[in-house]
């Protein structure tokens, strides 16, 4: 009996000793998550909310308790100013910027100079913030202050009104402790606990699994998973934050190291205007050169049957994920070697150094946090001042809401007299990244440039429904309108001394046979439908007639390697070939144009997978049936 009544105290002695704190956080913590859920359709609060939030308020008043008291109560009150702090720049972000606490918030902040701050808090700090969701928790954190104030409010009404008070509670707790009220309270405790413990349990993995990630790309990759960590506390997204830009700024450390040890021997401008061309969540069934039903790439396939655009038949990615896609095509580094991609220079550094003028346009990625989203999607490493001043002469300043806006900055930047295209001296390589297909794909086409409607695919696709037949349509629209977008970045250059190279970051899916949806399955295991879906992607080469003139060993040796197998990963290699660049970080085995390119390379898929391998086993199975 003594046992259970000492079990029972030590469950109830730390919400005894930190009740006040207990009920204060716990409440901070639901309104934090109503004050700041999404205003979009299908929203809901974190499913375990509740529980697990009691789980963690209690361990904390547990870590609490085992503090000396005096200790205890200065520890308290620092906890009190930091989440409440975090709690109302939490909310107050999701007010103003429709975002909690991300990595771009704490990146916005190290951008910011004194003036900007000045600025900022003139702009946004107004009155109008106590009528806003932060008035919610500027409320509650007033009640707060006023229950903490109460001994002294005692104090106001009168000594013997205190007395008669205290008697009154002494009574109470003495009625409360003849019922064994602590058992029953110990009771609760013990079942909310152990309740919580077992909901909370795989949340509490996936947090663990993101905040002690080694690298970024982890953390990427965690971020992917079904069952990532639910940082549902803005204390949490605030260390998630922290964590994940400090991990960033590793890798990009370790790309300035690489950049400074970059090397150019000679460079005999081989092809003087090199463009790429990099799309977004392009899924190779549905381009029409690929044998794709609907007519969604004519004016590609126009130039394929002029022979200028070559179209290369067994070319894959290395990884679904932009993030990994963009490090690995910009690094010399190739899935295989020793070390990661940030341990390797990247191709751009290449090309400035030997003396191109090189050009990046993207419709994603921009210089600075406060102009894009920071989404793990590259921007850290190529929006870095220093590797970005290393990599690029220039780069556009803001995003488009169609990836026809590039083309208007590409020729804004030639009238402007920014690019060079004729004379000796005019070296180029200039980079086009897409929006592409990427989701929502209704978004990526104009109204006025659709093609394609769910009628298109009744009788095809008799197994989806009208809404599926729909979005459908949406991303065949999208790679349409992407046809009508590569095509006149190419009738730019078709009359330079040119060559373009086009290929999407990755694959795509959008209600392929069997399937059932869209986007891709970043956490699955890579099997041959995943492979052949997400992981095979369009890719040609299209040379001027001029280039075709001027450069006909290169032109064969386009048209000799359309068959070759090839992992995009070793581009870098190809196009530091085409520049005519002498580095000891180019490889001819991992160059496509080369005599000596190592077409039987392993091409490994996310690392684990081996693509060729599932292609045989896929082929031999269907052989059998």
């Amino acid at each position: 009996m003594k046992t259970i009544r000492q079990i029972a105290h030590g469950l109830i002695r730390p919400l005894v000793a930190n009740g006040t704190f207990l009920v204060m956080m716990y409440a901070l913590g639901v309104l934090c998550s109503v004050l700041t859920l999404p205003h979009q359709r299908g929203a809901h609060l974190y499913d375990n909310l509740f529980l697990e939030l009691f789980l963690d308020t209690y361990v904390a008043c547990v870590a609490l308790t085992l503090l000396p008291r005096k200790v205890r109560v200065w520890v308290r009150r620092l906890l009190y100013v930091a989440l409440y702090a975090v709690a109302v720049v939490d909310v107050y972000c999701f007010w103003k910027f429709s975002s909690t606490l991300t990595p771009t918030m704490l990146l916005l902040v190290a951008e910011t100079d004194a003036r900007e701050a000045s600025e900022f808090l003139h702009s946004y700090l107004s009155p109008d913030v106590v009528f806003s969701p932060v008035g919610w928790v500027l409320l509650l954190i007033v009640l707060h202050g006023v229950w903490a104030a109460r001994r002294h409010v005692w104090r106001l009404v009168g000594h013997d009104r205190q007395v008669r008070w205290q008697a009154w509670i002494d009574c109470q707790a003495a009625g409360l402790k003849r019922w064994r009220a602590q058992s029953v309270a110990a009771g609760v405790v013990a079942v909310l606990l152990v309740v919580s413990a077992c909901t909370s349990f795989r949340n509490k993995v996936g947090m663990t699994q993101l905040m002690t990630a080694g690298t970024i790309g982890t953390v990427e990759h965690l971020l992917t998973q079904k069952d990532c960590g639910n940082m549902y506390l803005p204390v949490y997204r605030l260390v998630f934050s922290w964590n994940s830009n400090r991990l960033a700024d590793k890798q990009v450390g370790l790309c300035i190291a690489a950049a400074q040890r970059v090397t150019v021997d000679s460079c005999t401008f081989r092809s003087p205007n090199i463009v790429l061309i990099i799309g977004e969540s392009y899924g190779k069934q549905h381009s029409q050169q690929y044998g794709y039903y609907l007519k969604t790439t004519p004016r590609q396939v126009k130039r394929e049957e002029s022979g200028l655009l070559t179209r290369f038949s067994d070319v894959v990615t290395c990884w679904n994920l932009t993030s990994f896609v963009f490090k690995n095509i910009l690094s010399m580094h190739v899935v295989g070697e020793k070390g990661e991609w940030c341990d390797y220079s990247l191709f751009p550094e290449l090309f400035r150094k030997a003396g191109y003028r090189v050009t990046f346009l993207t419709n994603q990625f921009l210089p600075k946090a406060k102009e894009a989203v920071y989404d793990f999607s590259g921007g850290f490493f190529l929006n870095d001042p220093t590797l970005s001043a290393a990599q690029f002469d220039l780069r556009n300043q803001r995003t488009h809401r169609f990836d026809e806006g590039l083309l208007k900055d590409y020729d804004r930047l030639v009238g402007d007299g920014k690019i060079q295209l004729k004379g000796d001296s005019a070296h180029n390589l200039v980079i086009f990244h897409l929006i592409g297909q990427h989701v929502n794909y209704r978004t990526r086409c104009p109204n006025n440039q659709r093609v394609f409607g769910p009628e298109a695919y009744q009788e095809r696709r008799p197994d989806l429904t009208k809404k599926q037949r729909r979005i459908l349509a949406d991303y065949d629209n999208a790679v349409h309108y992407n046809d009508s977008i590569v095509d006149a970045i190419i009738s730019r250059f078709e009359n330079k001394d040119a060559i373009v190279i086009y290929m999407p970051d990755h694959g795509e899916e959008c209600y392929e046979p069997g399937r059932g949806f869209i986007c891709r399955n970043h956490s699955a295991q890579v099997d041959w439908p995943l492979a052949h879906y997400e992981f095979e992607v369009p890719f040609w080469i299209y040379c001027s007639h001029r280039y075709a003139v001027n450069h006909p060993q290169v032109f064969k040796a386009i048209k000799d390697a359309k068959d070759k197998r090839f992992m995009t990963d070793a581009l870098p290699h190809m196009l530091v070939w085409l520049a005519g660049i002498g580095t000891k970080d180019y490889h001819d085995r991992y160059n496509l144009l080369s005599p000596d390119y190592d077409a039987m390379r392993p091409r490994i898929l996310k690392n684990n997978a081996d693509y060729d391998a599932l292609r045989s086993h896929a082929h031999n199975d269907k052989k059998h049936e």
